[in-house]
């Protein structure tokens, strides 16, 4: 968990038609790389709260909120991600999600995913569950495409090296509640540091939802830090995250930032009534054998 970023993801179901037309256009998912400027409120002077701060009270008030109110979401999730020296190509999967609660010290209802990978080739087709506390732990998968008339179905450990392979994170991480956490837990890291910079903006879309943008730049290069800006685009509807993009440092003479990391959830509908029959391999919608 020390190595994580502020997400965890790997992970709405989008109909054809959304999902086709979030596959149109990725230029949705590109923007420009720009400075940002220090900044403060001051909700209560003359005490004053720095925009880290506002944006961490926030983030917490999100949190309350998912876990209080958002039982389960489906969204088209499109990630990108560096491994090694590589950064591989968007990859677009419909996703169901039924969040995890705890009632008394209880797990009432597990953290349950469903994926269904849509592009690009060499991963369409497959699809992968994981319910906690359930099939030893392990993920159900498939290949997808000419691999998968070949291949069976296998359970595998979420953190084993084939689960992990070309994965930044396992996909126990998944999904905007637990993003919301390594968010909390990486801003208030962030906000010890000296030279953090914070900047929050209004009026941003993302695929024609309206966000809030928290961009937080981290100048210094550490060994205990994972990235040098970041980027939080928060729904103002919903009051969740839907897309979150972290960079590396820059080289010398270097322009345009490195992405690192980059997870959204386009299409994000919540508490759309997902059953047990949504994770279950034997559903007759999905293709495990």
């Amino acid at each position: 968990m020390q190595r994580r970023q502020f997400l965890s993801l790997t992970g709405s179901l989008a109909a054809a038609a959304a999902a086709n037309q979030a596959f149109a256009k990725p230029p949705h998912l590109v923007e420009p790389v720009h400075r940002v400027a220090n900044a403060s409120i001051a909700p209560n002077p003359p005490v004053k709260v720095s925009t880290l701060d506002a944006a961490l009270t926030h983030a917490r008030q999100s949190l309350d909120l998912c876990r209080e109110n958002v039982s389960d979401y489906t969204a088209l999730l499109v990630k990108r991600e560096r491994i090694g020296d590589a950064l591989g190509p968007h990859e677009y999967m419909t996703a169901k999600i039924r969040c995890r609660k705890v009632t008394n010290g209880r797990v009432v209802q597990p953290l349950s995913v469903y994926l269904s990978f849509l592009k690009p080739s060499t991963v369409k087709g497959r699809e992968v569950i994981y319910v906690e506390g359930a099939n030893e732990g392990n993920i159900i998968a498939h290949e997808g495409g000419f691999k998968g008339r070949f291949l069976p179905t296998v359970q595998l450990s979420p953190t084993g090296a084939l689960a992990m392979r070309g994965q930044r994170y396992p996909m126990t991480e998944i999904g905007v509640e637990n993003l919301l956490v390594k968010l909390i837990e990486r801003g208030e890291q962030a906000r010890h540091l000296p030279d953090v910079e914070a900047d929050m903006r209004q009026g941003i879309k993302i695929n024609n939802r309206p966000c809030m943008l928290l961009t937080v730049t981290q100048p210094s290069r550490r060994p205990d830090l994972m990235f040098y800006q970041a980027k939080v685009y928060m729904d103002t509807t919903l009051n969740l995250p839907i897309r979150y993009v972290a960079y590396d440092w820059p080289k010398p003479g270097q322009t345009d930032l490195e992405v690192l990391e980059e997870y959204n959830y386009l299409n994000l509908e919540v508490n759309v009534g997902l059953t047990d029959k949504d994770f279950d391999p034997n559903n007759s919608s999905y293709n495990f054998y």
